[in-house]
């Protein structure tokens, strides 16, 4: 496959799915770029062709990587993926879709005793966080990053982030947790707890009582009341949440990670993917490359699309035919695009000159089956 770029130095993937040293490799980058399916293929090719144990999880909620892989449903435990052509190499494919309130409940239950992890999972509060609250996706899944990890089960960890702003919380989720957990009003809110459980509203302190007061006003006595209860009854835990974020993050900077930026030939993607490369380099995140999907391509550069069009208009002046003219026009068409296409990627390459990139040839149709992700896993391992 000839590079979208000369400047930039082919993306080897076949290196980074059969390093040993490489036990987590996260695809991040804007949405509807191939993400998952980018996801999906590579954890297909290391089991397959290196005969890698891998599991591919995906925070996206829409379920196209449990339809390619032929699987009825994906949920928050790893299933394997069968029909696969990994006897010979050794290999396995598991798959897996984050379910970021059961995910929230296991960490509950792991860490406090039945009857304290009962009275959190009947609070109102903590029922509307670990369903629906911003920022909850992205931390549990740092929690279920940290827990396949640590469970050492798999030699390859695949990991389909959200789309890229988000995917910019999944790694900002250990400093909002630790800003969410020094911050004054969770102090003041944790003070009835730590004073012997009174009620935040008889509470004598005269600053907090007019704390609670104005907040009160803003979100309600209920849930005022459901936020304490939920914080006290969670405070016991939050050193817990700070340091296995904490871990996690460490483990996103090691050399057993590598990232890989998705992107399309479209500014919009490339302006993403160049701004995520950028907060990789300063995070100091190990960025293995990146990959680019959807790339068209002429199978010969001459005629170029002036001399098609010229040429594509003194046949059609001349009654030349039809066919004839309309596929001088296409190839023009085609030129012209894969030219545009080009200027967009060095966008990304100008930037970031020594990143190693790979472009993926746009595929005839979308890929709905373990067929189509082994094709795509081929396409990206040429360079």
């Amino acid at each position: 496959m000839v590079p979208t770029d000369d400047a930039a130095p082919p993306l080897e993937i076949d290196e980074v799915l059969t390093d040993p040293a490489v036990r987590i490799v996260v695809c991040c980058g804007a949405g509807g770029v191939g993400k998952t399916t980018t996801a999906a293929a590579l954890a297909l090719r290391a089991a397959e062709r290196h005969g890698r144990r891998t599991v591919v999880l995906t925070i996206d909620p829409a379920r196209r990587l449990a339809q390619s892989l032929g699987l009825t449903e994906l949920d928050n435990t790893p299933r394997q993926v069968k029909g696969i052509d990994a006897e010979a190499s050794g290999g396995e494919l598991h798959a897996m879709m984050l379910d970021m309130k059961r995910t929230f409940d296991d960490v509950v239950l792991q860490h406090t005793d039945p009857d304290k992890a009962a009275e959190i999972f009947a609070n109102p509060f903590y029922q509307a966080m670990s369903s629906t609250f911003a920022g909850t996706q992205e931390y549990m899944a740092m929690e279920k990053l940290g827990q396949l990890h640590a469970r050492n089960e798999w030699d390859l960890i695949v990991v389909d982030t959200p789309p890229s702003r988000s995917a910019l919380d999944f790694l900002d989720a250990p400093a909002r947790l630790s800003r969410f957990l020094d911050g004054r009003m969770l102090r003041l809110l944790l003070a009835p707890a730590r004073t012997g459980g009174r009620s935040m509203f008889s509470f004598v302190t005269a600053s907090f009582g007019m704390f609670s007061k104005v907040v009160q006003k803003v979100l309600g006595a209920q849930l005022l009341t459901d936020l304490s209860g939920f914080v006290a009854a969670l405070d016991s835990m939050f050193g817990g949440f700070r340091q296995r974020a904490e871990q996690t993050y460490q483990i996103l900077q090691a050399r057993e990670t590598a990232f890989l930026v998705v992107a399309a030939p479209e500014r919009d993607a490339v302006r993403e993917a160049a701004y995520f490369a950028g907060r990789l380099r300063a995070e100091r995140m190990p960025l293995a490359g990146l990959v680019l999907n959807r790339v068209h391509r002429v199978a010969v550069e001459q005629p170029s699309a002036g001399e098609s069009l010229a040429a594509a208009d003194r046949l059609a002046a001349l009654g030349g035919h039809d066919a004839t003219v309309a596929a001088l026009r296409v190839h023009a068409s085609l030129v012209q695009l894969a030219d545009r296409e080009r200027r967009v990627a060095h966008g990304f390459t100008d930037e970031f000159p020594q990143v190693p990139m790979v472009a993926v040839t746009a595929q005839p149709a979308d890929v709905h089956d373990v067929d189509g992700l082994r094709a795509i896993g081929v396409a990206i391992s040429r360079s």
